[in-house]
């Protein structure tokens, strides 16, 4: 009689790391041995790139209140300084928002930056 060895675990991580290669391009969807190293490589990329969302995201924003800055005659820089000295707690997704969906209250938070580095 043939010994089994670990017939039916085996068999379900094979499925199970298959599974997770559903649509890859050529060998890698269906060979288990290139489809393992896909899947390992796609899921480190994927656990980085969470990561690295939230980078991405901020610089985006950060690009867009620029952007709306430099309308107003402002650079970003001294308008986060001036919402700092104004003592304004809004953080920079809601200041991107803002400027994208209502430039007439950026230009009022802008007014306020600017009033407060006049102050100081």
């Amino acid at each position: 009689m043939s010994r089994a060895v670990h017939g039916a675990k085996r068999k379900n991580h094979r499925k199970k790391i298959l599974a997770l290669a559903k649509g890859y391009w050529g060998r890698r969807h269906s060979n288990y041995k290139t489809a393992k190293d896909a899947v390992v490589k796609a899921l480190s990329y994927a656990y980085r790139d969470r990561k690295d969302r939230k980078a991405d995201f901020r610089r985006l924003w950060i690009v867009r209140i620029n952007a709306a800055c430099r309308a107003e005659g402002i650079s970003y820089s001294r308008l986060i300084d001036g919402l700092n000295k104004a003592g304004a707690a809004i953080d920079r997704k809601n200041l991107a928002a803002i400027a994208l969906e209502d430039p007439t209250a950026f230009s009022a938070v802008a007014a306020k930056a600017k009033e407060a580095l006049a102050r100081a």
